[in-house]
């Protein structure tokens, strides 16, 4: 197993870990490899679709009945809010 160490820490990090470990009634290194874990974790599931394709799987069933075009290569536009 790899072993590093984390210079230059905050103590008010290094506090709030130690107050968190003892809610989960672990110590500060477990607590510490569980959070390094879920990070990974939730980075290695973060979705690869673009926008337009995440936001059409999400609202498929609810109506949702022509595809999301993608707008890569399009500048930017300001929203415009006035009445036609």
């Amino acid at each position: 197993m790899a072993q590093f160490t984390v210079r230059n820490l905050e103590d008010s990090v290094k506090d709030l870990l130690k107050l968190r470990a003892m809610r989960h009634g672990t110590s500060v290194e477990a607590e510490v490899r569980e959070i390094l874990r879920d990070a990974v974790k939730a980075d290695a599931q973060a979705p690869s679709q673009g926008l337009g394709s995440r936001i059409a799987a999400r609202f498929a069933k609810v109506g949702l009945s022509e595809p999301v075009q993608e707008l890569r290569g399009q500048a930017a536009r300001a929203a415009r809010f006035d009445a036609p």
